[in-house]
């Protein structure tokens, strides 16, 4: 039976940071994976040649916790267009970034969709965050559509770009998410241009388990863990088909498993749809919404716009992302990928479908930024469910959890 100081149940971004940190202080540390591959749900697959990410995912270089514990460069992050693309009834509209895309800022004021009351209730609302973070962790939360509601935020800003863009980002479609929550989230999106990286965002935590592994820690794949049993020597894990693990301290940080008795918040689930075409049905990179939201698709994108790397030589990858639960079909997501995009989707071939029921934990109001990483038995419990529902939360919770553990075994 193998003995350790700390045993993290998870390789997914929270639990490599806890094991780094852990193993960087001289402690000895395994990560059990229940899965052929470390990263959770950010992991990449290699189907007919294409990169498929586990539902469609960003990664936000702007994060505080990235810029400090990821390689962004080497990840070779490929950017989108800080831009949107809105289709409407009679037409398709594009809002850009007035100062990432400033040649572009006559298209979008020709849109359509931005009433000068329309900006001033925007600013209302988002600009005290975007000046100072501090203003969406000070007074009163409440959820998105109160916030909107009493900003004054109203018409077509709203209803086509805002409600079907966040839906897709929060995987709510009703503004039901904390407004704190939302907008931290809009000042990460104003202050950072995302990306994904070129091999695909399972590139990610394969760059945080190198990292791992050089400071010391040991990672176990097809290791699903069964049990945690408190001894007087200390916790005993139970690994499905492989001999017991013991340890002084055990850090749950698988985040989406139920089966370990771990109090989680109500999930929120999204479904990706993955397409390959031969021809791209626009050269346009930037995000598409449904702006007449007529149908279950709440952001579509042309992959292969951004990053090539995500599909062979000649080749095109779409994606399109609805809220669960969805009772979209094939013929539902083609009639309405058709369009958005001005195109014949019949020859377009469906890779796969994403259905990821526990995608993000739900961020209700009143937000709470931090969330105890001890659980009241002596375990500790880390992933983006103990801080916010981003890459940048899941680190930071394994970093807290990390530190907790320190102080506790010191």
């Amino acid at each position: 039976m193998s003995a350790y100081d700390v045993i993290v149940v998870g390789a997914g971004l929270a639990g490599l940071r806890a094991a780094t940190r852990l193993a960087e202080a001289g402690r000895d540390v395994v990560v059990l994976e229940a899965e052929d591959a470390v990263g959770g749900r950010e992991r990449t697959d290699i189907v007919d040649g294409f990169r498929l990410d586990l539902g469609f995912h960003v990664l936000n270089p702007a994060y505080p916790a990235v810029r400090r514990w990821v390689d962004v460069e080497a990840l070779a992050l490929r950017r989108f267009p800080v831009a949107v693309g809105v289709r409407l009834e009679d037409r398709l509209a594009r809002l850009a970034h007035p100062l990432r895309h400033p040649s572009a800022l006559p298209e979008t004021l020709r849109a359509g969709l931005v009433r000068s009351a329309d900006l001033v209730a925007l600013a209302r609302w988002a600009g005290p965050t975007l000046a100072s973070a501090r203003a969406a962790k000070t007074g009163r939360d409440r959820t998105l559509e109160e916030a909107w509601d009493r900003a004054g935020l109203r018409g077509p800003l709203r209803e086509s770009v805002l409600e079907p863009f966040l839906a897709g980002v929060l995987a709510d479609d009703r503004q039901d998410t904390s407004d704190a929550f939302t907008r931290l989230l809009i000042r990460s999106f104003a202050f950072g241009r995302p990306g994904v990286p070129a091999a695909g965002i399972g590139a990610l935590p394969a760059q945080l388990a190198d990292t791992a592994r050089r400071a010391g820690v040991g990672i176990r794949l097809r290791h699903r863990v069964v049990s945690t049993r408190h001894r007087a020597s200390g916790w005993h894990v139970g690994v499905e088909g492989q001999e017991a693990v013991t340890a002084r301290a055990v850090v749950i940080a698988t985040g989406l498993d139920p089966a370990l008795d771990v109090a989680l918040p109500r999930p929120r689930g999204l479904q990706t749809w993955w397409f390959a075409a031969d021809d791209a049905p626009s050269a346009d990179a930037a995000l598409r919404v449904d702006g007449r939201r007529r149908g279950p698709i709440v952001n579509t994108a042309i992959l292969t716009n951004t990053a090539p790397t995500y599909a062979p030589r000649g080749q095109h990858l779409i994606q399109a992302t609805c809220v669960m639960p969805s009772a979209a079909t094939e013929d539902g997501i083609r009639r309405q990928l058709a369009e958005i995009w001005d195109a014949d989707t019949r020859p377009w071939r469906l890779l796969r479908r994403d259905d990821i029921a526990r995608a993000l934990p739900a961020q209700d109001p009143p937000l709470r930024l931090r969330r105890p990483v001890r659980l009241d038995d002596g375990r500790y419990v880390a992933g983006d469910h103990r801080d916010t529902a981003s890459i940048q939360g899941a680190l930071v919770s394994g970093q807290r959890a990390a530190e907790a553990v320190l102080v506790d075994l010191a």
